[in-house]
């Protein structure tokens, strides 16, 4: 038993992939090298893709515009014709999300079992959820809009509003978490079979599920913020 807790806590330990010589030292940690590493094979991806597009998709372009047709049309159904502007930036987190939360399939730790990870795209969340209703409202008709439908609901809308990340960051970081734990657990009880069809489920349905989940309910608190 002891032997599982000691894996299981060298598992969950945030590690230190390198230190930055400068400024006394500044650690990069194993979290952040992942997710360069995801946006390199991205871009690298992307870059080989959209090479010789044709005006009748064949071959890997036909899965790239199905690709990027779904994004358009889910996030963009969500957001209503006033956020469109907005579709961009969350199909790449979604992308992201994505790629990270299967990340554990191919036995590299999910960049999101961080909770530094989530917590920043939280914010960002929220900072763009902000700026989102000072466009559309501009900004005195965006901090008015707290006191409907009354003045003393204010408190209870910035109460939301601060609310929000926090559901976005502990959802997805608990989530990832929770199936990285159970896998160590199954990968340690039965390391030869019973791991694969587990994998498939925590790793990829699950890991997919939440990307959607993030994206939609950020989506859906900008719509929020521009009606």
């Amino acid at each position: 038993m002891g032997s599982l807790a000691d894996k299981l806590m060298e598992a969950l330990q945030l590690k230190t992939s390198f230190v930055i010589p400068i400024a006394g030292g500044i650690p990069v940690p194993e979290s952040t090298v992942i997710t360069w590493g995801i946006m390199a094979i991205v871009v690298v991806l992307c870059i080989i893709f959209v090479r010789n597009l044709k005006v009748v998709p064949e071959g890997p372009q036909i899965y790239v515009e199905a690709l990027v047709g779904f994004i358009y049309g889910f996030i963009g159904d969500l957001l209503g014709e006033k956020g469109k502007r907005y579709i961009p930036f969350l199909g790449t987190v979604l992308i992201y999300l994505a790629c990270s939360n299967i990340s554990g399939f191919f036995r590299v730790a999910p960049p999101t079992k961080d909770l530094n990870v989530t917590a920043g795209l939280a914010l960002i969340s929220l900072f763009l959820i902000i700026f989102a209703g000072i466009r559309e409202k501009g900004l005195k008709g965006y901090f008015f809009s707290y006191a409907e439908p009354m003045p003393m609901m204010v408190p209870i809308n910035i109460l939301e509003l601060v609310t929000r990340p926090l559901s976005l960051c502990m959802r997805l970081f608990g989530n990832i978490l929770g199936g990285f734990v159970l896998m160590e657990l199954i990968t340690f009880a039965a390391p030869a079979i019973v791991p694969l069809p587990f994998s498939c489920y925590f790793d990829f349905f699950d890991g997919l599920l939440q990307a959607y989940v993030f994206v939609l309910l950020t989506s859906l608190f900008i719509n929020e913020s521009i009606e």
